[in-house]
């Protein structure tokens, strides 16, 4: 059993223990309020695609300053960036709030405090990521990655599900509110961190303010381009994310084709959550391993196919806006969807130790923004697309038709980019 278990020697370095709770306890606000925004949209426009838009409204945003976030985080001192952005990004959840109670219900307003979200994220979540490489050890960096895999998949858990509750039940100013609660863990854990300072390639001394601009960003993305194995790890989330992401069909599978409204619409949000806790938590023998760029590739297909089998169960259950939940439908959407969320665990951990391991701290900041922009970017755009696809051929049919373009396009991915899969663990390279 110990060699199944998340491996928890990270959890022995003060300052890591700090940052994963102080982490993990706000995200589950954050993803409370994801659920709450993406609800209350839908309530006042009864659209998916209106839901899919706050894609839209996140990635312009997220694009620009995850590249520029990524240049200032490898040019200043990262705890310093790092609780700047979260105090930023507790004033736009302070916002959220402020409109809910207010009464406001405007569409554009929610769309204007998504982007304004995004933006503060996009140089929060590059500082953040770069910092876990400079409190562990380079051999515990996959046991770390996958305590932060842990932790964020318990709050995209726990989150949309109390997030329904909450909405359900006292209305989104409750849940936004509690998100503000929350989020101070957050900035506890970032304010106890010691000065972080990026490094020089040799590792000396700080890089200091010199040449943050277009420049540093140019040449962060021209590093990118010469390294063929961390170009693939964007790529290969790309491939599912874009395509395949099914969470915006959720609300109106649950009014449409499942039945339960906004608590079949967390439960199956929290679905791909527990898929991933319990591939964490079940994480012990992942640190051994070393084909990791073939792990990627056949997690990225599973997950793909997963998708698929969430299509064919809205499919078998049909389109008839049940007046209570159609309880088989729901179980077996539960169950595939949790295999999807066990897959892009597993994926997600081995991309974020490639990222780490081979690239030089110099750079580490630049290239987490880039990473900030598809993790985060990707499935914004999936939104739109997987969206637009519901609105077209229906929810059941726009899963299907995501998980088969996700399954070419990892195909075609692996038989062009041969190196990736021969990629070594103990031996990185970028």
């Amino acid at each position: 059993m110990p060699r199944l278990l998340a491996d928890t020697a990270p959890l022995r370095v003060p300052a890591f223990r700090r940052l994963w709770w102080g982490l993990g306890i706000s995200n589950l606000g954050t993803q409370l309020t994801a659920v709450a925004v993406g609800l209350e949209v839908y309530s006042l426009t009864g659209s998916t695609l209106a839901v899919g838009i706050l894609g839209i409204c996140a990635l312009v945003p997220l694009v620009v300053l995850g590249l520029y976030g990524g240049a200032l985080v490898d040019h200043f001192d990262r705890r310093k960036v790092a609780l700047l952005a979260s105090t930023a990004l507790l004033v736009v959840t302070a916002l959220l709030a402020a409109q809910a109670w207010a009464g406001v219900e405007s569409v554009g307003v929610l769309y204007a405090l998504v982007a304004m979200q995004s933006a503060a994220s996009a140089v929060n979540n590059p500082a953040r990521s770069a910092i876990i490489p400079r409190l562990v050890p380079p051999t515990q960096l996959a046991a770390a990655n996958a305590l932060q895999t842990l932790a964020w998949n318990v709050a995209l858990t726990g989150g949309p599900l109390l997030g329904a509750a909450l909405v359900a039940w006292r209305g989104y100013e409750v849940a936004y509110t509690l998100d503000m609660v929350l989020f101070v863990a957050s900035l506890y854990a970032l304010w106890r961190l010691p000065d972080l300072p990026p490094e020089t390639p040799d590792g000396a001394a700080p890089v200091g303010r010199r040449g943050v601009g277009l420049s540093s960003v140019l040449d962060g993305l021209r590093y990118l381009g010469t390294r063929p194995n961390l170009r693939m790890t964007f790529l290969l989330d790309l491939s599912a994310m874009v395509l395949a992401m099914p969470r915006v069909l959720f609300p109106a599978v649950g009014v449409l084709w499942i039945g339960g409204g906004e608590a079949t619409t967390g439960a199956l949000t929290a679905a791909i959550a527990v898929g991933a806790v319990l591939a964490s938590a079940l994480s012990g023998g992942l640190s051994a391993v070393r084909a990791q760029g073939k792990v990627i590739v056949g997690a990225i297909s599973a997950f793909a196919v997963a998708v698929i089998g969430f299509g064919v169960v809205l499919l078998l259950a049909g389109e008839t806006d049940p007046d209570t939940v159609v309880v088989w439908a729901l179980v077996a959407a539960i169950v595939v969807l949790a295999v999807a969320g066990a897959a892009d665990s597993v994926s997600s951990i081995f991309r974020q130790t490639i990222l780490q391991a081979a690239t030089p701290d110099a750079m580490r900041g630049r290239l987490q923004g880039v990473f900030v922009v598809v993790v985060a970017g990707g499935p914004r755009l999936g939104d739109v697309v997987v969206g637009a696809q519901a609105s077209w051929f229906g929810e059941g049919a726009a899963a299907v038709i995501g998980g088969c373009l996700c399954l070419l396009a990892v195909a075609a991915l692996a038989v062009t980019q041969r190196r990736f899969l021969a990629y070594d663990g103990a031996n990185p390279t970028a």
